[in-house]
């Protein structure tokens, strides 16, 4: 985090009794030493005339809420008997670890905001004016930060030579670093390795201008041979082995809309719109780059763009994807030929499946949105096959280019930062440590969980997972809107839900990751190659599930711990903390445990409260989609959800001159919202076993509990980029860090009260919603 120097605290800001700044507060610092200055020098003048009148005055003692204090302005020594009693002073940790919590804490603060008016801006505001975005960054808030530090953990564990006797998983990993590292060959290589690859997949028709062979193309041979290079199968429309959502024992064929190069939001904006244009213009110029006549690129990826836009012109939108029962509809395939007869749904499924398995006509799918796969019937019979092999073959093209040469890459930055606002690329040893550990997160992770994972850790969140749910439960039991049959089976999923905290036992079974990556091979000088060889790989390890039950504790579902995240399953009903996040800003063990509760606490009861958000609700205590709710109490969460919906759809962000989707970000804000909820009452709960705990340095004047609040809202102390905002609002599913403040906070009548905040003000409103 990002600052310069220690801020400093004064009493009044949570002393308040009122929404006014007090007259001390609205002094500056030089005008208070000499208050102060001034005040002594009286002070001792007057004890000197009047020293002969009694002893008894001269103990008197001033309360130490009268006094103003800060840590740049202390009493001297040799009057402190006379004016704070020991009695009066909580106890400070002097401990190394609470004297950094507390400069980090320092640092962010912002101290002429009040509390009360502005809790994200007290407790961030130094942090937002101080920080500056790196111009290969999006944005910067605790998240980024501390995966920077874990970026650099992994790059000295890949960095290391492969041992004789290395294990063949990170062996195939350090192999996979280097590839990508290797510029020299990446250079020498050229384009030849995606020019060789379009040849292979059919030609791309605008490199190959008159000499395209229109007869040898049909869109769904295009997917096979996608499948078996290793590239997306989607482009046209999602093809998946997934979890059956209403027996989550079993697999299930899942279809559903294609996915986009450019989200739909924008795409449906027409040609005009300037993210649209700017992607049409990165499309030519690779184009170009490849070897394509500019003139000939820019009519025909027009083309083939305009086609991109009918297919989210017919795709569902992202508010109408919340309702999961409206998404499945289960129909075999006998039934999708009938009803879609243009698509040749045997042979579709099965040449994607092989060789691991072959379905009849009895066959049951889920199809998510039916009516897209009419109307991408409609839309490929009147659409030429030159545009709809221009629109794919740049989907390969585009998924290739960050493999390739610096040129193309050159290319590819002046897009993204059009889209997002970064202007540079991270350094290649921070990609290439992200390809790696996105691809083989399992391989990296255990490599770093080995060396750089506490022990200790995983046993205090346990701890605090526990604490956490049990307040949850508290809260089932106690709201009011809830029927005893909805009531009881709320309780039941709670006490059901599985954890996940920090990384696998499995993950160091060196026998196990051997056995996983079996058949996996690398180059250390074929970099898109290798990378193809680890998507494939991934796809025949997910087809070849579809007949297998699903083991919902299956190591292999919850090992990346090498991710600074959290997560919720409804198929599985757990949460999951991998060991990335248990750390930093988030989570120590050598740290008071207002701290924790307050950070990484948050976090444990959102992810406790997805199971209860408008998505999570819908699936009961084993993971399936089954409408547990008693029809009255479904009305009343509606309704409760629609004030959180309404409430944050009201927030303005300023910068972009943007509202919130609040439709979008319900399921977030429902969570957030309910685990800080959580988190504060199971704070209490440890503090009556444990005892209040130690203040820290230079914030003593603020109480655990406040503490608790600080802790929670420096975790979403953030910085954006205005392209990175606007991106983030019209796709994203989470309100900015300014909002995840301001609204769950301003929901609760307990920060009111341990703040001092005026019925009225702004962190205190005289409406407040509450879900749970």
């Amino acid at each position: 985090m990002s600052g310069d120097g220690e801020s400093k605290i004064s009493t009044t800001y949570h002393m308040r009794n009122n929404s006014k700044q007090s007259f001390w507060m609205l002094r500056t610092k030089l005008e208070k030493r000499l208050i102060l200055a001034v005040a002594v020098a009286t002070v001792l003048a007057v004890a000197f005339l009047a020293a002969f009148i009694t002893t008894a005055l001269l103990k008197r003692a001033t309360n130490v809420n009268d006094a103003p204090q800060t840590s740049e302005l202390r009493v001297p020594e040799q009057l402190s008997p006379a004016i704070i009693s020991k009695e009066d002073q909580p106890a400070v940790c002097k401990d190394p670890d609470c004297v950094h919590t507390a400069s980090k804490l320092l640092m962010n603060i912002d101290e002429k905001t009040e509390p009360c008016d502005d809790f994200y801006n007290f407790a961030c505001g130094a942090f937002v004016k101080n920080t500056r975005i790196p111009d290969d960054k999006t944005s910067v808030n605790t998240f980024s930060i501390i995966t920077d530090q874990l970026q650099e953990q992994i790059r000295s564990l890949l960095d290391e030579p492969i041992a004789e006797n290395e294990p063949r998983p990170f062996a195939l990993a350090k192999t996979l670093y280097q590839a990508c590292m290797n510029r020299t060959a990446i250079e020498a290589r050229g384009v030849q390795p995606l020019l060789q690859m379009l040849r292979r997949l059919g030609g791309w028709p605008v490199l190959d201008g008159n000499n395209w062979d229109e007869r040898s193309f049909s869109w769904e041979e295009s997917v096979y041979r996608f499948r078996h290079a290793g590239y997306s199968v989607d482009y046209f429309l999602d093809f998946s082995i997934s979890v059956d959502v209403k027996n989550s024992t079993k697999r299930i064929i899942d279809l559903d809309q294609a996915s986009l190069g450019l989200s739909r939001e924008y795409l449906n904006r027409g040609f005009t719109d300037k993210l649209v244009q700017a992607y049409y213009e990165y499309m030519v110029d690779i184009a170009i780059l490849l070897g394509a006549d500019r003139a000939r690129a820019e009519v025909e990826l027009k083309d083939s763009l305009q086609f991109e836009m009918k297919l989210a012109n017919i795709s569902l939108p992202l508010e109408k994807r919340r309702n999961a029962t409206s998404l499945y509809n289960p129909m075999t395939i006998a039934e999708l030929q009938n009803k879609f007869p243009k698509i040749p749904w045997l042979q579709y499924v099965n040449r994607l499946l092989a060789p691991h398995v072959q379905v009849s006509l009895d066959e049951i799918t889920i199809v998510n949105v039916p009516k897209y796969l009419s109307d991408l019937e409609g839309l490929l019979e009147i659409t030429p096959k030159r545009v709809q092999a221009n629109y794919v073959m740049w989907r390969v093209a585009g998924a290739s280019v960050s493999y390739l040469t610096e040129e193309l890459r050159r290319r590819q930055l002046a897009y993204v930062t059009a889209l997002s606002g970064k202007t540079e690329r991270e350094s290649r040893w921070k990609e290439c440590a992200d390809t790696t550990s996105a691809s083989m997160s399992i391989a990296v992770g255990a490599l770093y969980i080995r060396k750089y994972f506490d022990e200790k850790s995983k046993a205090k969140a346990l701890e605090m997972v526990d604490d956490i749910r049990q307040q949850f439960s508290k809260t089932l039991s106690e709201v009011d809107w809830m029927d005893s049959m909805t009531r009881q089976a709320a309780l039941d999923k709670a006490q059901a839900m599985a954890s996940h905290i920090a990384y696998p036992n499995e993950m160091m079974d060196n026998n196990k990751l051997t056995e996983f990556y079996s058949g996996l091979e690398m180059s250390s000088d074929k970099l898109m190659e290798s990378v193809l060889n680890l998507t494939l790989f991934g796809t025949e390890y997910l087809f070849s599930k579809l007949r297998e039950p699903v083991n919902k504790t299956d190591w292999l579902g919850h090992g990346r711990p090498a991710v600074v995240n959290a997560f919720y399953s409804s198929i599985e009903n757990s949460i999951q903390f991998p060991a990335g996040i248990l750390q930093g800003t988030f989570f120590s063990a050598k740290r008071p445990a207002y701290m924790n509760y307050g950070a990484i606490g948050f976090v444990i009861g959102h992810e406790i409260t997805h199971g209860f958000d408008d998505q999570g609700r819908q699936f009961d205590k084993n993971g399936n989609l089954v409408d547990w709710w008693q029809e009255s109490t479904k009305q009343k969460y509606l309704e409760k959800a629609k004030c959180i919906i309404d409430q944050y759809s009201n927030y303005t962000v300023k910068e972009v001159g943007m509202k919130l989707n609040g439709v979008n970000t319900q399921g977030e804000n429902i969570a957030d919202n309910g685990g800080i909820k959580e988190a504060y009452y199971a704070y209490q709960a440890w503090t009556k076993r444990h005892g209040e705990e130690p203040r820290l340095p230079g914030l003593e004047n603020f109480s655990p509990r406040q503490m608790f609040w600080l802790s929670a809202a420096s975790t979403w102390c953030s910085v954006y980029r205005n392209e990175a905002i606007k991106l983030r609002i019209t796709t994203g599913f989470h309100a900015p860090g300014r909002f995840r403040v301001l609204g769950p906070l301003s929901n609760m009548d307990e920060f009111a009260t341990d703040f001092n905040c005026p019925p009225g003000s702004p962190m205190n409103p005289h409406k407040k919603c509450k879900v749970w």
